[in-house]
């Protein structure tokens, strides 16, 4: 798995039986490796053999406790096979959990009481932040709320200078007087972010230390771990969030990781991090801000594991569930990781995959808005109620809705009986919430829902591609999600892209990279030179040891050394440039390579450079990946692609409305379970998989391959 470009700046109950979904069925598979991805609406279970076999298993999200949608799912998985849920995790040699709880505990406000201490002199940076806007052109959009009101601000005096040295001595005194006021106002965690101490942290080390005394049962997080960077903003805000979400974030995996093993699990349970790597539960515990990305950012491993099977590395991930899309781009096999996260208005300075994210998904909300323009999202149904279809009470309505009203969702069972899909409750709800007030047909009001989300659906592959200096024609997108593939050629049709790749098990997308994801770890260590006055040995002493405490890491995760992967990076800018771009370098520190490869990014990102520009670095980077023994899928079974008289692989037809040149068409119904390699047929047609419906527009090719994926073949009309 490859990682380039902007890197992280851092250093360092019972479910029934009808709700399962077997693909195939397993015979007491020993050993099995799980993932679990915790959406907003559903909860997907995957197990894999040590032969390939996969089984998934989805049930709803408990949002009020996403533990027990996990619990529920492996209890389900448990009784379809006729066997306890001990003896399932008896032989579970690894268990893989993302979840969407820590981002949630920002959007939500429902972290911890925080308590901040800085250094006398910064008590408002967190307020003041950067002084400039996201969209500079909206002058009434409010910042969100400070996590930390003033009165819980409190500076100490002590100070560390530019060069990391002390100019005055740390005051024990006013930490003593901070944990007074911490505890009389009920202060649940502490946050500490002194000036400087990316560079010395010695302060921040005997500050740690008298809270400690002082209250023992205090989480304390610390700056000069979670984020030791410059930026004194971007580095209190990051620790703070870290303060704030990690109260409710450690509690819920400790508590979870518990049960498993009350269950019989006998690793750690494993994490994913939003670097696109898997750490386990234990070495998390002090850093919960690595998970803001967790679910999403399992699209790299998948991504790596597909890319294989499709045969190219220039890949678009476009992943659709009930609440989102994330898309994702893979460049010539490299994923590109950057430093800043926005999660709700709040700046978070972690490493992250770069994941563009949009509220556009199968549940998200239409609506006509005062001035009788129609308008698709950001607002979801949410797992429940959900879309009106769903009859579980909900009134709005949604892209599912609109489906469903189209033709190109089947009424009935879905996502093996998880819900019921209701056509009268869907076209009620477009009636009464769009076609009504724009005085249209029910229909029409249908397709202009699906045309709007999928018109955000373009926007957002644009903005990973396009504004990235990527052309989508050159690139294969891949639709996954559960909602996904009912969107893939047609965004496909409108960016230009060739083909389309969408796995059989699209709608446990996450769950799949996550059981393809390796352990990573990443290191920062702030550091400037100019690029002609290279100082090699000190990088070098640098270096070593990065490398050194990085193998120890990777060690205590149970990494032999042998599996070790160590890259080293510059960060480099012309003089006087604010951002810095990383490069992968060699520990020769080639002079003339490492400007050659700094101006090829530099040209690519905007498009010229300056040849005589003096070139400073700011910071050495080390990416520690340790490599785990990943299982491939099994290959399917060889059938009849063109199937018999007797067993028609068309299990029928149905009327679904395409577009006007097309309008409502008599169009063949595939099961996707029954279609082995091989196969291929022409849109328009529907295939219905167990987590997911393929639609297949007019005049696409679409074939199986050998794992019983999906290839359409783009339709451009040359």
């Amino acid at each position: 798995m490859g990682f380039r470009g902007q890197t992280p700046n851092f250093e360092f109950g019972m479910i029934p039986s009808r709700q399962s979904i077997i693909l195939p069925q397993m015979t007491k598979p020993k050993p099995i490796q799980l993932a679990v991805d915790v959406g907003g609406t559903f909860t997907d279970l995957l197990a894999m053999d040590a032969s390939g076999q996969v089984t998934v298993f989805k049930v709803p999200t408990q949002v009020k406790d996403p533990s027990e949608g996990v619990l529920n799912a492996l209890a389900g998985l448990a009784q379809q096979w006729g066997i306890d849920v001990e003896e399932v995790m008896g032989r579970c040699t690894r268990f893989v959990h993302g979840s969407t709880i820590a981002t949630n505990t920002i959007l939500e406000h429902k972290g911890a009481k925080v308590g901040l201490v800085t250094t006398r002199g910064f008590r408002d940076s967190l307020e003041i932040r950067r002084g400039y806007r996201v969209d500079q052109w909206n002058h009434r959009s409010a910042f969100p709320p400070v996590l930390v009101p003033r009165h819980l601000r409190l500076p100490v005096g002590g100070r560390i200078d530019r060069r990391g040295d002390e100019i005055e001595a740390f005051v024990e005194s006013d930490v003593a007087s901070a944990c007074d006021i911490f505890q009389s106002e009920g202060v649940e965690s502490i946050a500490v972010c002194l000036i400087n101490s990316f560079l010395t942290d010695d302060h921040e080390r005997q500050c740690a230390a008298l809270l400690a005394r002082q209250r023992a049962d205090w989480p304390i997080s610390l700056s000069a771990d979670i984020a030791p960077i410059i930026g004194e903003y971007e580095r209190s805000s990051t620790t703070v969030i870290n303060a704030y979400i990690a109260p409710r974030v450690v509690s819920y995996l400790s508590a979870l990781n518990e049960a498993l093993k009350a269950r019989g699990l006998e690793h750690p349970m494993l994490l994913l991090q939003s670097n696109g790597g898997i750490i386990s539960v234990d070495e998390l515990a002090e850093r919960a801000v690595s998970l803001v990305l967790s679910g999403p950012a399992a699209a790299v491993g998948a991504l790596d594991l597909y890319s294989n099977d499709i045969q190219t590395r220039n890949l678009i991930s476009m992943e659709i569930g009930g609440t989102s899309c994330d898309v994702l781009l893979m460049d010539d096999g490299d994923i590109a990781i950057h430093d800043h996260l926005l999660i709700g208005g709040y700046d978070v300075a972690i490493p992250s995959v770069d994941i563009h994210t949009v509220g556009a998904g199968g549940g998200t909300i239409a609506r006509v808005d005062e001035a009788g323009l129609l308008e698709v999202g950001p607002e979801g149904a949410g797992a429940d109620p959900g879309p009106a279809c769903y009859g579980r009470g909900g009134e709005f309505a949604t892209v599912t809705d609109a489906q469903l009203v189209l033709g190109r969702l089947r009424a009935g069972d879905y996502a093996g009986g998880s819900v019921r899909l209701n056509l009268d409750n869907a076209r009620d709800a477009i009636a009464r919430e769009v076609a009504g007030p724009l005085d249209i047909s029910i229909e029409n009001a249908a397709v202009g829902i699906v045309r709007l989300v999928e018109q955000h659906l373009i926007h957002a592959v644009e903005q990973i591609s396009v504004e990235r200096g990527h052309n989508p024609e050159s690139f294969t997108l891949v639709a996954s999600g559960g909602a996904g593939p009912m969107h893939g050629g047609f965004v496909a049709h409108a960016l230009g892209c060739r083909r389309v790749y969408i796995p059989r098990h699209a709608g446990v997308f996450c769950a799949v990279g996550m059981l393809n994801s390796d352990i990573r770890r990443d290191y920062f260590r702030v550091y400037f030179n100019w690029l002609h006055e290279l100082q090699r040995d000190r990088i070098a002493q640098i270096f070593s040891q990065l490398e050194e405490r990085a193998r120890d890491d990777l060690i205590g995760e149970g990494i032999d050394t042998n599996a070790n992967d160590l890259r080293t990076q510059l960060d480099l800018r012309y003089k006087a440039q604010q951002w810095s771009i990383t490069v992968d370098v060699e520990r020769t520190l080639d002079e003339a390579q490492i400007r050659q490869r700094f101006e090829g990014e530099h040209r690519r990102l905007f498009g010229h450079i300056q040849p005589d520009g003096s070139v400073e670095i700011t910071g050495l980077r080390l990416i520690a990946t340790g490599r785990l023994e990943l299982v491939q899928e099994a290959a399917a079974a060889e059938t009849n692609a063109k199937g018999t008289a007797d067993h028609p692989l068309q299990r029928g037809s149905r009327s679904v409305y395409w577009d006007e040149s097309v309008g409502w068409c008599d169009t063949p119904i595939y099961t996707g379970g029954e279609l082995g390699p091989r196969f291929e047929c022409r849109g328009p047609a529907i295939i219905e998989e167990l987590t997911s419906t393929i639609v297949l527009p007019p005049g696409d090719l679409l074939w199986v391959d050998e794992k019983r994926n999906y290839l359409i073949e783009v339709n451009r009309g040359e």
